[in-house]
C-alpha cells in the first residue's frame, strides 16, 4: 500500500495483494448483510455485489469531500476472467450443445437484436436531447453489452473520429450498467418466478440435482483441487498466446485493424477443443465439483472488486440527457427481456434464470450474467444448466461476432 498527500488530498493506493484482501473481506461482509437482511435474499443479490458497493460507497465518502482517494490495482482480474471463461468452455460438450438446440439459437439472436436495439435507443435519444449521436452508442452497446473492455477500446476511438468525451461518457455508462445488470438480475428472474408461480424444476435436472445435492461427484479431494488448477492453467497459457497470435494476423489485414481477440476468449475456445476431445479419448478425469468451486471463487472475486472499484461519482457528474439515456436502456432491455425473451425461452423456471444472466450481461457483463443466475439457482438449489449452457457461449463468445462491425458502423456512420 503506498500513500501520498497532494493539495491536503491523501491520495492510498492499494497493490494486488491488498486489492484481494480487500475483496475477500468485503464478500465476507457481503455474505453476513445477506444473511441479516431478508430483503437482500428475497431478491436473490449477490454477496459480492452487496459488499462490492459497500466499499465503492466508502471510496465515495471519502472521495466527496476531497479528503482522500483511493485507487486499486485490477492486474490479477486477468487470470481470474480466465478462469471463468475456461471453466464456461470446459461446459462446452457438443453433447451438450445439442441439447441447447432451438434455445441456444433464439438466445443468440436476441442477444444479437440488443446490440441493434441498444445503439439504436442510444442514438435517437442523444439527438432527441441535442448532443452528439455517437455519445448515445457509447451509452449504447459499447458500454453496456460491451462493458468496460469495449468502453476503453472504442472510447478512443470516437474521439479520434472527433467526438469529445466520448471516452469519460463510455467508461461512466459502463459503471451505471455494472451496477443495474448487478442489481437488476437475478431479482427480475425472482419476480417472474414467485409472479408467474413457476415450477422450480429444470429439464436438465437429470445432469444435477443443485448445488447443494450430497448424491452428486464425491467430495472434492486436494489432489483433484490441483489437477483442475493445473489443467486450467495450461489452457489459460495456451489458449493466450493462441489468441495473441490470431490477433496479430488478422490486424494486419485492411479494414481489420481494431480487430481484437481478448486471451480469455482464447481460453474458452481451447477449452471447448480439449473437453470434446476429452469426452471421446479420456485423457484426464474432469471433476466438475473442482472445476465448479475454482470458478466460483475467481467470479466472486471478479464481481467484488469490479463493484467496489466503481467510481460512483462519474455517475453523479453525468449530464441529465445521458441519464435518461441510461435509464431508457435499462427499461427498454427489461421489456424485452420479459415480454419477448421470456415466454420464447419456454416461460418456466429455465427461462427465468436465463432472463436473469441477459439482463446481466445486457447491462453489464458475462461474469455479472453468471453470478446473477448463480444467485437465482442457489437461492432454490436447483441448478439450471440450460442457461449456463446457453447465455455464457452466447453473451462472451457468439455475440461478438456481429457486436464489434456493428458497433463499428454506428461510430462510423454519425461521426461523419
Amino acid at each position: 500500500m503506498d500513500q501520498a498527500v497532494a493539495g491536503g488530498i491523501v491520495h492510498l493506493s492499494f497493490d494486488p495483494v491488498f486489492t484481494v484482501a480487500i475483496a475477500s473481506m468485503l464478500f465476507i461482509l457481503g455474505g453476513w448483510l445477506r444473511e441479516k437482511v431478508a430483503l437482500l435474499r428475497r431478491f436473490c443479490v449477490p454477496s459480492g455485489v452487496i459488499g462490492g458497493l459497500c466499499g465503492a460507497l466508502l471510496t465515495f465518502v471519502l472521495y466527496f469531500p476531497r479528503w482522500s482517494t483511493v485507487s486499486f490495482d485490477h492486474s490479477f482480474q486477468i487470470p481470474l476472467v480466465a478462469i471463468f471463461f475456461t471453466r464456461v468452455g470446459m461446459a462446452g460438450s457438443l453433447r451438450l450443445f445439442g441439447r441447447g438446440g432451438r434455445a441456444l439459437f433464439i438466445y443468440l439472436l436476441f442477444c444479437w437484436g440488443l446490440i441493434f436495439v441498444q445503439n439504436a435507443v442510444g442514438v435517437l435519444t442523444a439527438k432527441l436531447f441535442g448532443i452528439h449521436p455517437v455519445l448515445g452508442v457509447m451509452a449504447g452497446a459499447v458500454s453496456l453489452s460491451g462493458g468496460h473492455n469495449l468502453a476503453v477500446i472504442f472510447g478512443p476511438m470516437a474521439e479520434l473520429a472527433g467526438v469529445t468525451g466520448a471516452g469519460a461518457v463510455a467508461i461512466a455508462s459502463a459503471t451505471f450498467g455494472l451496477i443495474a445488470g448487478g442489481i437488476l438480475g437475478a431479482p427480475l428472474a425472482e419476480w417472474l418466478i414467485r409472479s408467474r408461480r413457476l415450477e422450480i424444476a429444470t429439464s436438465y435436472e437429470t445432469l444435477h440435482k443443485g448445488y447443494h445435492d450430497p448424491g452428486g461427484d464425491e467430495n472434492i479431494e486436494i489432489r483433484d483441487f490441483v489437477h483442475m488448477l493445473a489443467l486450467f492453467l495450461v489452457i489459460m497459457a495456451l489458449g493466450r498466446w493462441g489468441a495473441e497470435r490470431l490477433q496479430l494476423r488478422v490486424s494486419r489485414i485492411p479494414g481489420w485493424e481494431n480487430f481484437t481477440f481478448p486471451g480469455y476468449v482464447g481460453a474458452m475456445c481451447l477449452a471447448i477443443l480439449f473437453r470434446n476431445v476429452n469426452d471421446v479419448l479420456k485423457i484426464v478425469r474432469l471433476h466438475s465439483k473442482a472445476m465448479d468451486l475454482i470458478s466460483t471463487t475467481s467470479v466472486s472475486l471478479f464481481l467484488t472488486t469490479s463493484m467496489m472499484s466503481l467510481r460512483i461519482w462519474e455517475l453523479y457528474g453525468l449530464a441529465i440527457p445521458l441519464v435518461l439515456i441510461l435509464t431508457l436502456q435499462t427499461l427498454a432491455i427489461t421489456g424485452f427481456t420479459v415480454v419477448f425473451l421470456f415466454p420464447l425461452m419456454g416461460g418456466d423456471y429455465d427461462a427465468a434464470v436465463i432472463c436473469s444472466g441477459f439482463v446481466g450481461h445486457g447491462l453489464g457483463a458475462p461474469p455479472s450474467a453468471v453470478s446473477m443466475m448463480r444467485a437465482v439457482c442457489d437461492s432454490y438449489n436447483v441448478v439450471s444448466y440450460k442457461a449456463f449452457l446457453i447465455v455464457p457461449l452466447c453473451s462472451a463468445v457468439l455475440i461478438d461476432i456481429l457486436a464489434l462491425p456493428c458497433i463499428i458502423w454506428f461510430i462510423n456512420y454519425f461521426a461523419r
